[in-house]
């Protein structure tokens, strides 16, 4: 072998054969096929297409100028605002010290894993990451089973069977709500069932709250109500603040769980040190109550409400599967009344699907397959966020009228797209 062959190729197992985030791949894809002067709608991605509250962006520029090094955990002052943020919305009983801060809450994620050590249960579908970090760490996986008929939601019975399997092993439960992919959420009986489950069997429970201030009615519940001594919450800036780029997130621990953020902590100081200066600093602002923000909270569920209610009508009139959404910006439509159609046209699975609908008409979605379920269910990911938030939110007036000609001038790109997907499958 020549010298100039370079060192021998020794990739870690679990690193072996992954490709890149489906959401970033096809977000990458879409731009590229757009600077070719193609007319793409980018439905892949899940960026939320508001703009960051002002309030927020000028905390940013005020403390543009920090540049020391914060403590690992998270400026003091943004723990204790995101405590009193939970004591206020959920009635959680927590402080600053029960908050660990991190760059994303897709870290912290990561982190946790590593931290402890057992098994990760995922409800299938669910958010395209949290199996490929556990395949990393050569955590096992185990996919519980959601039915379409259940609109995907985790029922207390199947987690139970699943737990019932060696009762005594550690496991860890992720449960993400509002959803992504597919933007249905629980009611608080639900959360109550399924918390029950959890505390029998001492499961560790993630609750991925990340989309929970962009719950269309405003009325999030989070599990850890019902679970307090066994959850952590995670949650940060990406989704309900516009700030995805901004990379902040954390983790509210409950006391019982002081052991696990410690160790992450000390995992984070050995990685990534301490989240941007500037960004905690502004994130503080984002997390006290003003009226202003409750405006944009308010204005942002209005615009994806009126835009999930008209999409939702627009694919079950073309004999589409989909359930409504609770919150979020997401969608999860069936497309298997049209299976016999499409596989005279080459479509026998989700990614020739998502492949021909992008081809053929310039909308990017993502294949069902990417969440968790089997590649030959017709079903993709929608995210319904291409357009311009900053115009939509200045149109989302209370007594507006909400009717198509709003819609275009507020969404106009995504209703656009959605026509053309009827379009085409009445082709």
């Amino acid at each position: 072998m020549s010298p100039d062959d370079g060192p021998h190729v020794h990739l870690n197992p679990g690193v072996r054969g992954l490709g890149p985030s489906a959401t970033l791949a096809i977000n990458e894809r879409s731009r590229a096929l757009a600077a070719e002067g193609r007319r793409i709608y980018k439905l892949g991605l899940g960026q939320s297409p508001f703009p960051v509250p002002d309030d927020v962006v000028e905390a940013l520029r005020a403390h543009a100028a920090e540049k020391d090094y914060l403590a690992v955990r998270g400026l003091e002052a943004l723990r204790v605002a995101v405590a009193d943020y939970h004591r206020r919305t959920q009635d959680l009983t927590c402080t600053g010290d029960d908050v660990l801060v991190g760059p994303g809450s897709k870290e912290l994620l990561f982190l946790v894993q590593l931290a402890y050590h057992g098994d990760l249960c995922i409800p299938a579908p669910s958010w395209v990451s949290y199996g490929p970090q556990a395949r990393i760490l050569g955590r096992q996986i185990d996919w519980l089973r959601t039915r379409a008929e259940d609109t995907w939601k985790l029922l207390p019975a199947d987690l139970e069977e699943h737990l019932e399997q060696e009762a005594d092993r550690p496991r860890i439960l992720v449960l993400n709500y509002p959803s992504n992919p597919t933007g249905v959420s629980y009611s608080p009986d639900e959360l109550q069932a399924l918390a029950a489950v959890a505390k029998t069997y001492r499961v560790v429970v993630i609750s991925d709250e990340i989309y929970g201030e962009l719950h269309h009615a405003g009325a999030h519940v989070s599990i850890a109500r019902f679970y307090p001594e066994g959850t952590i919450v995670s949650s940060g800036l990406s989704k309900w603040c516009g700030a995805g780029g901004w990379r902040l997130g954390y983790f509210v621990f409950p006391k019982p769980l002081r052991w696990l953020l410690d160790a992450m902590a000390a995992v984070a100081s050995e990685t990534y040190t301490a989240v941007s200066a500037p960004i905690q600093y502004a994130a503080c602002a984002a997390y006290r109550p003003t009226d202003a923000l409750a405006d944009y909270l308010d204005r942002s569920r209005r615009v994806l409400r009126v835009l999930s209610d008209h999409l939702v009508a627009r694919l079950r009139g073309a004999g589409v599967d989909v359930a409504r959404p609770d919150g979020g910006f997401y969608l999860f439509p069936d497309f298997g009344a049209h299976r016999e159609a499409l596989a005279a046209r080459g479509v026998r699975d989700a990614p020739s699907l998502c492949e021909r609908l992008l081809d053929d008409t310039g909308v990017a979605l993502l294949p069902g397959s990417n969440f968790g379920r089997p590649k030959r269910e017709l079903i993709t990911r929608l995210a319904f966020v291409d357009f311009d938030g900053a115009g939509a939110l200045h149109l989302a007036e209370p007594d507006a009228t909400y009717d198509r000609a709003w819609l275009d001038a507020a969404c106009g790109p995504t209703a656009e797209a959605i026509d053309r997907v009827v379009d085409w499958l009445r082709a």
